[in-house]
């Protein structure tokens, strides 16, 4: 088994639909720009509330990108 490194970066995405669209946005988004995309954590959810709804999610994660040999 080959060790790895990894760089990490802090992402915030955000969506109407739902926390998961928001992680999905988020990492493609990154993705365009960005190589090596290998794991994510969540870190902090949060969202706004109008008229008693969800109406926007926000969702801030962690992003390892794997470091080249």
């Amino acid at each position: 088994m080959k060790d790895h490194v990894y760089k990490q970066i802090e992402l915030t995405g955000s969506s109407t639909k739902s926390s998961d669209d928001a992680v999905r946005t988020a990492i493609e988004k990154a993705s365009k720009t960005l190589r090596n995309l290998h794991w994510f954590q969540v870190t902090e959810t949060r969202g706004q509330i109008e008229d008693n709804k969800i109406v926007h999610w926000q969702v801030t994660l962690k992003v390892g990108l794997r470091i080249d040999d």
